[in-house]
């Protein structure tokens, strides 16, 4: 199995794949920032269930190429390159957070390959018609998205040596988190595995640019290239009522766009209760995947 793959235009892509080498393919995206390395359920619980799951870096992060200028729809190119590199026909798509809407691009622009697309505590298009994009974020949300989407000159200078403090302790992300943290989500990034693979994926996600993290903000902040109503395979969209970094507002919005999409809303949860779903989201994609 490479871990480097190569997109048709030569970049680099860093993957991993655990669970069952003969199980159900599932690319699971991560969030922002981010690596291939990022919280997922245990190897235990992916052999016994029959996943092979499959993660890579976006561009700019970890070992993965960056990709100036790039929008929420180009990952759509790299999962297909990661999926030709491994032999996959068909495979589902998840992605939390920052990784949701490039989960929902793959759903909606590889409908003959994706089988089923989950969306964890996504966020809605920017210029998303009727929805009042900031309403409800926390405002050290508000003004890194803001910023980014005003002033991206400003942005980089800001995110240039936050990224390197954190590259050097990655515990310094969950506390500039911690004071927009409910209680619940307190616990949850506070447990002994959780807290590891968080600040395990902090850390390689940063450890060689802060690219990946601006770019990713640039491209969530700018048109998506495509239209979540064009969206024809099964889609579950799973969120917490009390997330303040994606607010549950961006969830309604997907859920009344996209067609047929199966909504959970939790209404005790926030956004890092994500990672606690996400067994039970692995199930319902397995469900309708075929061996890779």
């Amino acid at each position: 199995m490479p871990d480097l793959v190569r997109t048709t235009g030569g970049r680099r892509l860093r993957v991993e794949v655990s669970g069952d080498p003969r199980g159900r393919p599932v690319f699971l995206l991560h969030g922002m920032p981010g690596s291939r390395v990022g919280p997922r359920p245990r190897p235990m619980f992916l052999y016994q269930h029959g996943a092979r799951l499959i993660s890579f870096d976006r561009p700019g992060y970890g070992g993965s190429d960056r990709r100036p200028g790039r929008r929420v729809v180009d990952a759509v190119e790299d999962v297909a390159a990661v999926a030709d590199a491994l032999g996959l026909g068909r495979f589902a798509v998840a992605g939390r957070s920052g990784g949701g809407p490039h989960a929902l691009a793959c759903a909606a622009l590889l409908p003959g390959r994706v089988t089923r697309a989950a969306a964890l505590v996504g966020l809605a298009p920017r210029d998303a018609e009727g929805l009042d994009w900031f309403a409800g974020m926390a405002p050290f949300n508000v003004l890194e998205f803001h910023t980014a989407f005003t002033d991206p000159e400003r942005y980089a200078a800001r995110i240039i040596p936050r990224s390197a403090v954190i590259r050097s302790n990655p515990a310094r992300m969950l506390e500039d988190l911690r004071a927009d943290l409910t209680e619940e989500d307190r616990l949850i990034v506070s447990d002994t595995s959780i807290r590891s693979m968080l600040l395990r994926t902090y850390h390689e996600a940063l450890r060689t640019s802060p690219y990946g993290w601006i770019d990713d903000a640039f491209a969530l902040t700018s048109p998506w290239g495509f239209d979540p109503a064009h969206i024809g395979v099964p889609v579950l969209l799973w969120h917490g009522a009390k997330d303040v970094f994606s607010p549950a507002s961006h969830f309604s919005w997907l859920a009344a766009r996209i067609p047929r999409a199966k909504a959970v809303l939790e209404p005790k949860a926030a956004h890092f209760a994500s990672l606690r779903a996400l067994p039970d989201v692995l199930d319902w994609l397995l469900a309708g995947t075929p061996r890779g």
